[in-house]
C-alpha cells in the first residue's frame, strides 16, 4: 500500500479527545487521488509514483496524452515508493491511514511580503538608549572591513518572507473519515486554505522501542 497521499488544506478547527482533553486539529481534505504513471529502476533509474489529484477545468494537449483517460487533474506529483504492488489507475484514499498513525506533511509556506530582520529572522536590534534614535530594528553591520571586504552570500538579511515549502514532521492523525475524505491531523500543517499538501506516513525515529 502506497505511503503517500496529496490533499487539500480545509482549516482548522478543535475536537475532545475521550478524556475531555482540547485538541487543535488541521482537516485536510485528502484524496482520492489516481496513480497516473509508475517509475522504474530498468526505465527511469529510480522507483516513484505519480499521483494525480482535484480537477482541473482545462488540459493542455501533452498533459492530455499524459493522463489518457485517467482524469483531468489539477495536480501531479511523485512519491518515491515500491511500485512492485502499483499499477496505473490504482485509486489512493484516506483508507491508508488510520487514528494514531504519524505523517510528515509538504506545502508552500503563506507568503508575508518583504519583512526586516527583526521579523524575518528574529533579530534583537539595537540599543534602545544612549543616542540610538534610529537603529531600533536594524540588523547592524552587515560587511567585513579589509578582508574580504564585501557581503558574504547568505547573509541573512531583510527580504521577501514565507513562500517556501515547508515539512512539518511526526505529526499526529486524530481521525481518518474515508466517507468524507477527511483527514484530521493534530496541530497546524503549512500553507493557505485550499493549498496542496503532499501526506507521507512518517519513518519510524531511530532509536524508537516498542511499548509493552
Amino acid at each position: 500500500m502506497l505511503r503517500g497521499i496529496l490533499g487539500k488544506k480545509i482549516g482548522m478547527t478543535r475536537v475532545y479527545r475521550d478524556n475531555g482533553v482540547i485538541e487543535s486539529v488541521t482537516a485536510i481534505e485528502a484524496g482520492p487521488c489516481t496513480v497516473v504513471q509508475v517509475k522504474t529502476m530498468p526505465r527511469d533509474h529510480y522507483e516513484a509514483v505519480q499521483l494525480g489529484f482535484g480537477m482541473s477545468k482545462r488540459l493542455t494537449s501533452p498533459e492530455k496524452g499524459h493522463v489518457k483517460e485517467l482524469g483531468s487533474f489539477q495536480h501531479l506529483r511523485e512519491f518515491r515508493e515500491d511500485t512492485k504492488e502499483v499499477k496505473v489507475g490504482d485509486k489512493v484514499d484516506v483508507n491508508a491511514f488510520k487514528a494514531g498513525d504519524h505523517v510528515d506533511i509538504t506545502g508552500i509556506s503563506k507568503g508575508k511580503g518583504f519583512a526586516g530582520v527583526v521579523k524575518r529572522h528574529g533579530f534583537a536590534g539595537g540599543p534602545k538608549t544612549h543616542g540610538q534614535s534610529d537603529r531600533h530594528r536594524h540588523p547592524g553591520a552587515i560587511g567585513s572591513t579589509t578582508t574580504p571586504g564585501r557581503v558574504w552570500k547568505g547573509l541573512r538579511m531583510a527580504g521577501r518572507m514565507g513562500g517556501e515549502q515547508v515539512t512539518v514532521r511526526h505529526l499526529e492523525v486524530f481521525q481518518a473519515d474515508p466517507e468524507r475524505n477527511l483527514l484530521l491531523i493534530i496541530g497546524a500543517v503549512p500553507g493557505i486554505r485550499k493549498g496542496l499538501l503532499l501526506i507521507r506516513k512518517s519513518k519510524e525515529k531511530s532509536g524508537a522501542t516498542a511499548s509493552s
